[in-house]
């Protein structure tokens, strides 16, 4: 980078849920921007549509008024690169009209959903013409799909950030919950199948601090609280098997000291290793493990420990984001990342 990049992220800050919300992506790679010494500017679509929206629920008209302040924001602001995450009440007649009110500018597409689902497919191929590059937290030969000749194509880790991962459970030896997952797994979703088999193996000294499948979830403050309170969790994903994805509650397991315990099918062997983290098979070895850390809590904390370190050095926000922009932007990358070969164009 030549000079300090301006960077406008478009994304779900959750403004609408007053401080009840859980932190995302979008919140950690603003915050390695601005401690890259880099501009940054936040815009909440969702937010913003259903504040525009008259009389609160109607949302189409919401949507248009929130793409047009939003266009007005670009005009404004004149960004370098615009991160556009999920955002499907944004057009991409909007996306296109930047390019006239910013000339220069680089639009990115960021999306942290798994690319087995055709929603999160339909999502990525929206904005295939409308941005120069596109970032998915899955690796392999399927993002070569959508690669069009004129855009580049690549995987991006979730990234963490020290304002948000502010524990280090490594260092805690009383916990209230030995191990810990949130989530509300549905029918099709392999965690559902994965927990209902584990959950009668696990050694019934194991306290569980489980969130959701029938039991109240949590959010927010009282979130961030259960995580801090817990020993080891369980980075587990609606589906598995796919190069290099895991949801971002691997950062805020790993990245605060939590022993986590996650599918060896991943190619996740290519950043951790079984020093850094635990990895199972199946719900049997799963089991095991749980109940032989949940006793050698010394091997617990050296293993969580420099996995929390491995994960805070390689994911750090200001390397990923940095890594997207140089990678939109063409750019040679300034020092090697190391999940860079999974760049198509």
């Amino acid at each position: 980078m030549k000079k300090s990049p301006r960077i406008l992220f478009v994304g779900n800050f959750l403004i609408r849920h007053w401080g009840n919300g859980r932190s995302g992506i979008d919140m950690r790679f603003a915050a390695g921007a601005i401690r890259n010494g880099w501009q940054a500017l936040t815009f909440s679509e969702r937010d913003i549509a259903r504040f525009l929206a008259p009389l609160g629920f109607m949302r189409n008209l919401g949507a248009k008024m929130m793409n047009d302040r939003l266009l007005k924001t670009v005009r404004n602001w004149r960004p370098d690169f615009v991160f556009v995450a999920h955002c499907d009440y944004v057009t991409n007649e909007t996306l296109f009209a930047m390019r006239e009110a910013a000339p220069g500018v680089r639009i990115v597409h960021i999306n942290c959903d798994p690319v087995e689902t055709e929603h999160c497919c339909a999502q990525i191929r929206r904005r295939m013409d409308s941005c120069d590059a596109i970032f998915v937290t899955t690796a392999g030969d399927k993002l070569k799909e959508w690669t069009t000749g004129k855009n580049v194509v690549g995987f991006y880790p979730n990234p963490s950030d020290p304002s948000f991962e502010v524990e280090d459970n490594s260092l805690k030896t009383e916990f209230k919950y030995d191990l810990f997952f949130a989530g509300r797994p549905a029918d099709a979703d392999q965690r559902k199948a994965l927990l209902e088999a584990l959950l009668p193996k696990i050694d019934p000294k194991v306290r569980l601090g489980f969130f959701g499948m029938g039991r109240p979830l949590v959010v927010g403050r009282a979130y961030e609280e259960a995580l801090a309170a817990s020993k080891m969790g369980l980075s587990i994903n609606r589906f598995e098997g796919w190069k290099w994805y895991a949801s971002d509650r691997i950062t805020h397991l790993m990245a605060n000291g939590i022993l986590t315990f996650q599918y060896d099918g991943n190619s996740m062997q290519d950043f951790f290793t079984k020093d850094e983290t635990v990895y199972f098979h199946a719900p049997e070895d799963l089991a095991e493990r749980i109940a032989w850390y949940n006793v050698h809590d010394e091997t617990r904390r050296v293993v969580a420990a420099a996995g929390m370190r491995k994960y805070r050095r390689l994911f750090d926000a200001r390397r990923v984001v940095r890594y997207l922009v140089e990678t939109a932007a063409g750019e040679s990358h300034s020092e090697p990342y190391e999940w860079a070969k999974e760049v198509y164009s």
